[in-house]
């Protein structure tokens, strides 16, 4: 951030972040608003961005899909309804991706709740196609918006979770030759460090990718990566760690857990999943772990002629 003239948050504008930037608002006061999922990086990150704006860098929140989004929250908190919104604007192209990539996700719940390992595989991949999409529209509207301002200065930090690569493309063609743009993984040289895995990619996000650039992409890998995804996401830590971070804590546990289910085959998350989908994350690691350890094939557990269906190669019920 120190390298450049303005710093573009993925936020979306709001009065409060202005006022916490301009200190007349406190960061925690600024966190606590925020209800943040991960609240001691929240504030960290907000007095490194304050002190940036105290050094005359302009720290910009461009978001717009976000931005619509509050907004027709607000227009429904206030009796709107979705007949009244136009069909040919941002804000409705908005409204109709969040309400697909939702209701693929409460397919999912549903699909899981059911205890079908082949329903909630096919959920998991109904939802990434639909968050696939969502995503395009997210970044396609970002990178058009940041297009306009990032010419106004010398050089421009962009924030962008790692999913964003799509951004990056469109970014690029947004302003042709006029400006490089150049993506920076600032976690790469740490995941270096630590020597564990290859990349902060899980299954699922591997699997979003994967739509986001390929949108009719079908192959037996789909299977594998949802399937996987629902380990994954089982296994890895929910909750924000804030002891021991100079070791990278969350990094850690993001690189280990991938290559955790990286050994997994699509015949090991079928067995593995009756018995992880309604347990808390460590028992849920426990018995994966467990598993691997027990070199898969020796699994063994009570009930499991009862529970397991018979072993087949296809994702078929």
């Amino acid at each position: 951030m120190n390298r450049h003239d303005a710093i573009f948050l993925e936020d979306p504008p709001s009065d409060d972040l202005d006022r916490m930037l301009a200190g007349d608002l406190s960061v925690d006061d600024y966190v606590e608003a925020a209800d943040t999922e991960y609240p001691e990086f929240t504030g960290q990150m907000s007095f490194l961005l304050r002190k940036m704006a105290a050094q005359g860098k302009i720290v910009l929140a461009v978001e717009p899909f976000l931005k619509h989004l509050l907004e027709i929250h607000e227009f429904f908190a206030e009796g709107g309804t979705p007949a009244e919104l136009n069909p040919d604007t941002d804000q409705f192209r908005v409204y109709a991706a969040e309400r697909d990539a939702t209701g693929g996700l409460l397919a999912f719940y549903r699909a899981a709740a059911s205890g079908s390992f082949v329903k909630t595989v096919r959920a998991v991949k109904e939802f990434a196609r639909l968050d696939a999409k969502r995503f395009v529209l997210r970044d396609r509207m970002r990178a058009k918006a940041l297009a306009e301002k990032v010419r106004l200065f010398q050089s421009s930090y962009v924030e962008a979770g790692q999913i964003h690569v799509y951004l990056w493309r469109m970014l690029r063609a947004e302003l042709e030759l006029e400006i490089s743009v150049k993506p920076c993984f600032l976690m790469m040289p740490v995941v270096r460090d630590v020597g564990v895995g290859r990349h902060l990619y899980g299954p699922g996000d591997v699997l979003t990718l994967l739509y986001i650039f390929h949108p009719n992409f079908h192959s037996p890998t789909e299977d594998l990566l949802a399937a996987r995804a629902l380990i994954y996401n089982k296994v890895i830590e929910k909750n924000e760690i804030t002891t021991s971070i100079d070791t990278h804590p969350h990094l850690r546990n993001e690189l280990e857990t991938i290559e955790t289910v990286r050994q997994l085959s699509l015949e090991d998350c079928r067995r593995l999943f009756p018995y992880i989908c309604r347990e808390t994350t460590e028992n849920a690691k426990r018995q994966v772990h467990r598993y691997i350890r027990n070199e898969k094939g020796a699994f063994s557990m009570l009930s499991v002629a009862a529970r397991e269906k018979r072993p087949e190669a296809a994702l078929t019920e």
